[in-house]
């Protein structure tokens, strides 16, 4: 099985966040329990894999845990991949998913994915949520599978104190905490020990539930965003009301072959 290692929304190495992405031959997917072992043994955010059956690519995603319903940045990856290494005709490139059917776009050297939009929904934190971080947020809300806790400034985010134990008891894929940013629109971070990742480096899946609030927050539909992690992400997120365009760059660091 042919492997790649993928660093998305950045522009150079050793930073955004790195996917595995796996092409496998063949129309049908492997046993479930060797998909996850692959994921837990690259150890990294997400591990992409992905088939071609019917006329149509067919992608699904692991962290070290568990399977999940959306990934971006695995997403990216894949389309990178395939693009460049794999093949691939064309400017456009339809995914079969958990999710729906998503599409990405090659645009020079950067690639724009179609998702559906998060429905969010403001809430009173509980006193459990609230514990997680040593800030008090503005605002609280819930998403389809995750929790965003909005702060006054990007200060707050890069500065925050959090407690993984905590947050990894939360029901929840994982916690979304934001701001307005100083040189982007907007500035994240996320966190989901719950899901053997403890802080994502960038995060595709949780802009779409930042941009449905920062548009109309700031009362426009193309955003600029930066996920503050140690390695750092940079994303360009369009509103198209009830689907969310996330623009991003990758770069290629690894081709391998896996023997299991």
């Amino acid at each position: 099985m042919k492997i790649y290692q993928v660093d998305a929304f950045t522009e150079k190495l050793f930073s955004g966040n790195p996917a595995a992405v796996c092409p496998l031959s063949g129309g049908d997917w492997p046993d479930e329990e060797l998909m996850q072992n692959i994921a837990l043994e690259n150890n990294l955010a997400e591990t992409a894999f992905y088939i071609h059956k019917d006329g149509r690519c067919h992608i699904r995603w692991f962290t070290p845990c568990v399977e999940v319903d959306l990934c971006g940045h695995a997403t990216l990856a894949a389309a990178f991949v395939l693009f460049l290494h794999e093949n691939h005709k064309g400017d456009k490139i339809t995914f079969e998913s958990r999710s729906g059917r998503l599409t990405v776009r090659k645009n020079g050297d950067s690639f724009t994915m179609d998702f559906p939009a998060d429905v969010i929904e403001k809430v009173s934190p509980s006193d459990e949520l609230l514990s997680c971080f040593n800030m008090t947020p503005l605002e609280a809300y819930k998403g389809k599978t995750d929790y965003m806790l909005v702060f006054g400034k990007e200060e707050d985010v890069i500065g925050i104190e959090y407690d993984l134990d905590k947050i990894s008891r939360i029901k929840a894929r994982g916690i979304i905490i934001t701001a307005p940013g100083r040189n982007s629109d907007f500035v994240s971070r996320f966190f989901a020990p719950q899901a053997g990742v403890n802080e994502d480096p960038v995060t595709g899946s949780a802009h779409t539930t930042l941009t449905p609030y920062w548009s109309r927050k700031l009362n426009k539909t193309e955003l600029s965003a930066i996920q503050l992690s140690k390695r750092k992400g940079w994303l360009k997120c369009v509103d198209k009301n009830g689907r969310i365009e996330i623009t991003g760059k990758a770069r290629l660091y690894m081709i391998g072959s896996l023997c299991a």
